[in-house]
């Protein structure tokens, strides 16, 4: 799960980079082949529809990949408040049934101010035998090697929520 959650963390750096001007996130397949080759492809369409064409591919893994992350824009509640997120839904294959997902939280620009708030753990799906420290930290080393990302994320912070 460590190069899924790295694999994960660089995709919602680029996701962050993507909303933090305002634009929709289009839903994104992020994925590592034989050897590390990352891909990504994105899900043009309804992005209701174009999130389950995602799950399922996560899923099915057609793509014969070694980790995935489905990467997708929606609402995350924290403490009654109705948030922006990105949600990132990953996958590490060699594990069968492993699941991570994280939500980012984020106050749009439209606000007034764009804010990166913390990741929160959504779900953690037989991978009792890996720390979930350690797949945090490989999320924000994924992060911190997305250049621009990692600038506005970073930029962005606000840790109170």
């Amino acid at each position: 799960m460590m190069t899924a959650s790295e694999l994960g963390g660089f995709f919602a750096a680029h996701a962050i980079w993507s909303v933090s001007d305002g634009a929709m996130l289009i839903p994104m397949l992020a994925f590592t082949t034989e050897g590390g080759q990352r891909s990504m492809h994105r899900l043009v369409g309804d992005p209701a529809r174009m999130v389950e064409q995602g799950r399922k591919q996560l899923d099915d893994n057609p793509m014969n990949a070694e980790d995935a992350a489905l990467l997708y824009d929606g609402y995350l509640t924290i403490d009654g408040d109705k948030l922006d997120a990105i949600f990132i839904e990953m996958r590490a294959y060699f594990m069968p049934g492993a699941r991570m997902i994280l939500g980012v939280p984020y106050t749009p620009k439209s606000s007034g101010k764009f804010r990166v708030h913390k990741p929160k753990l959504l779900e953690w799906t037989e991978c009792d035998d890996i720390p979930q420290n350690a797949a945090f930290q490989a999320f924000f080393a994924g992060v911190d090697a997305h250049e621009q990302g990692s600038a506005i994320w970073n930029a962005a912070l606000d840790q109170s929520k």
